[in-house]
Order: structure tokens, then C-alpha cells, then sequence
């Protein structure tokens, strides 16, 4: 078997597995734990002010997004960042290893409108750094929360616990990289090191250079968090929230009261999913976190048929409005002149 014929295998290999656990859920799970003509009748009540809202507040979580790209990229405008985070967020809802896929979407985008590809990577870098640290640190602040009632669960201490771990490591080697020079060139070599022994394996050439890029990452990703770290954490926190806010209205709206299922429990479950989904098992998390939602929210007191309502309207706003707004972005961009080269200038804060 040729080395394309083993990536085309494998890609179709991820296909079906994302299908296989996308229908097994959406059509052996869900309808087991409750009655999806209620949940269908239950979300059909929705007055058209709790649409509205609904809307509105699914509409700033998606601003609030496009805030951290301009934070970690210097010169980048709203729109543009609009533009870039929709095309690329309708692939990874939609394709398997979309991420990966719309990392090259991001590139070819932002180099069209003249950004250098290092500062681009700094961005994709420093804004994916930041964005994990907010995700790994909202189970311990959700614990916090509930430790105070008296209600944490043992499911959400183990995260909070693998997200304290997490959060420590991350700082500190993201600190000790930063602080030494030679520590970054050293980490940076030996990482190159690895990298050509096992290209070497599948007769690839080696890697070089490294430790210098490394050493040219460090003082650019100095600079930038010097001028930026303020805007940066700030937007990073408010996306995450503004994220956890949809959830909120979509499970008030449909009748998930506090009284069944406190604002401190809702966050427990949504930083535990947040937690389980981000291992690519489908696009977007598809399934594995409406399942993931469903059972941690009953589990906590709710109902079933309105938790599975205000899950599955939260996921319409989360998961299936970008894509047709991705979807457009890149259209307008494409139309725009997005296969012309870049400029040779790139912005400048």
C-alpha cells in the first residue's frame, strides 16, 4: 500500500468511526432517554422572545470569538477576523480533522491580506495556548462553585484535578520557555531530534533550523504578550463565558429551572464537556457532546425531555449556525480575490 493510499484509508477509516458514533447516539442513545416528540413540542413553545434572545446571545458568543483573534494578531480587523474564524469553524463542524484542515484555511486567508505566516502562527499559537487554559480552568472554578453547595461530583473533581495538573504544567513550561534562551533552543533541538529519526523511518529527509526558530518564536511571542496579554486573557475569558451564557438562556428558555439544576451545576457540566470533547472523535464534538450535556445535566436534577431541548437548541446555536455563516464568509472571501498572492507588507499594530 503507497503512503497516499494509507492517508485516503485512514481518512475514510475516520469517516465512518465519526459516523458510526454520531448515529449510534442520535438514533440508539437520545431516543432511550426521552421522547423526542416532547423534546420537539418542548422546543416548539419557544415564544419568538426567547428565540430573539436565544439568537442574540448565540450572535455575541460569536463576536466575542472573533475578539481573541484580533487580541493575538496585530493589525487584524474585526471583520476580517469574522471572516477567517466562521470559514474555519464551518470545517471543523463539518469535516473529520476540520481542524486541521481549516488551519490551512486560516494561513491562506490572513496571508491574502498581507500578515506574515510567523506571525500567524505566533497568533494561532498564543490564542490556542490561552483558549486551553480557560478550558482546563473552568472545571476547578465550577468545583469551587459547587464545593460551596455541597454538590461536586465526583466525575468533576477528577477533572478539576486533571485540569489543575494541566493548567500548572502549561504555565510553568510556558514560562520557563519564555524566561531562557537557551532552554527554548535546547527544548527545540531535541524536539528536532525526534522529529528526523522518525522521518528517517518513513525515508524523509531531516528537519532543520529549529532552534533558531524557536529562539525567533520566543522573542516575538515576548513582545507580543507584552503588549497584548491583557486584551488577550480578557476576550479569551469572555469568549468562554459568552459560550457558557447560550447554554444558560437555551436551558432556561425551555424550562430547566435553577431549582432543578443550579447556574453552578449547569458549569460543572459544560467544563466537563468541554473537557471529554476535544478529542477529535467526530466534527465539532458532534454527539459526544449532547450526550455528554444530557447526562451530566440529568444527572444533576434536570428533566429529561427539557434538559435534551435546551441541549440540542444550544448545540443549533453553537454547533449548526456557523456553518452556513462559514460557509458564506468563504464565499465572500473567495470572491473577494482570496486566491491572489499576498501583499509583500503585513500590517502593523
Amino acid at each position: 500500500m503507497s503512503q497516499s493510499q494509507g492517508v485516503r484509508w485512514r481518512r475514510g477509516l475516520r469517516v465512518v468511526l465519526s459516523v458510526a458514533v454520531v448515529v449510534a447516539i442520535f438514533v440508539g442513545v437520545l431516543p432511550q432517554v426521552a421522547d423526542l416528540s416532547e423534546v420537539a413540542r418542548t422546543v416548539g413553545a419557544l415564544t419568538g422572545l426567547e428565540v430573539a434572545t436565544a439568537l442574540a446571545v448565540a450572535g455575541w458568543n460569536l463576536w466575542s470569538y472573533w475578539l481573541v483573534q484580533v487580541s493575538s494578531l496585530p493589525g487584524l480587523r474585526v471583520g476580517q477576523a469574522a471572516v477567517v474564524t466562521q470559514s474555519a469553524t464551518s470545517l471543523a463542524n463539518t469535516v473529520p480533522a476540520g481542524a486541521a484542515v481549516g488551519v490551512g484555511v486560516v494561513y491562506r486567508m490572513y496571508t491574502s491580506w498581507g500578515f506574515a505566516p510567523s506571525a500567524v502562527t505566533l497568533s494561532l499559537l498564543v490564542s490556542g495556548i490561552w483558549n486551553n487554559l480557560a478550558k482546563v480552568a473552568m472545571p476547578v472554578v465550577a468545583l469551587g462553585l459547587l464545593a460551596l453547595q455541597g454538590d461536586a461530583s465526583v466525575a468533576l473533581v477528577t477533572a478539576s484535578l486533571v485540569g489543575v495538573v494541566v493548567l500548572v504544567g502549561t504555565i510553568g513550561s510556558f514560562a520557563v520557555a519564555l524566561r531562557s534562551d537557551r532552554l527554548a533552543r535546547r527544548v527545540a533541538s531535541a524536539v528536532e531530534g525526534g522529529v528526523s529519526r522518525i522521518r528517517r523511518l518513513v525515508r524523509r529527509g531531516p528537519v532543520t533550523g529549529w532552534a533558531e526558530r524557536a529562539s525567533t518564536f520566543r522573542t516575538e511571542t515576548i513582545d507580543l504578550l507584552g503588549r497584548r496579554w491583557l486584551a488577550l486573557t480578557a476576550s479569551t475569558v469572555v469568549s468562554h463565558l459568552s459560550l457558557f451564557a447560550v447554554l444558560m438562556v437555551a436551558l432556561r428558555h425551555v424550562g430547566v429551572s435553577a431549582a432543578e439544576v443550579s447556574t453552578a451545576e449547569v458549569l460543572g457540566a459544560f467544563a466537563f464537556v468541554r473537557l471529554i470533547s476535544a478529542l477529535p472523535v467526530t466534527p465539532g464534538g458532534l454527539g459526544v457532546v449532547e450526550l455528554g450535556l444530557t447526562a451530566a445535566l440529568v444527572v444533576a436534577g434536570g428533566n429529561e425531555e427539557p434538559v435534551v431541548a435546551g441541549v440540542l437548541v444550544y448545540r443549533a446555536l453553537t454547533y449548526l449556525l456557523p456553518i452556513p455563516l462559514g460557509a458564506l464568509t468563504y464565499l465572500w472571501w473567495r470572491r473577494r480575490g482570496g486566491r491572489r498572492p499576498a501583499p509583500a507588507e503585513a500590517p502593523t499594530a
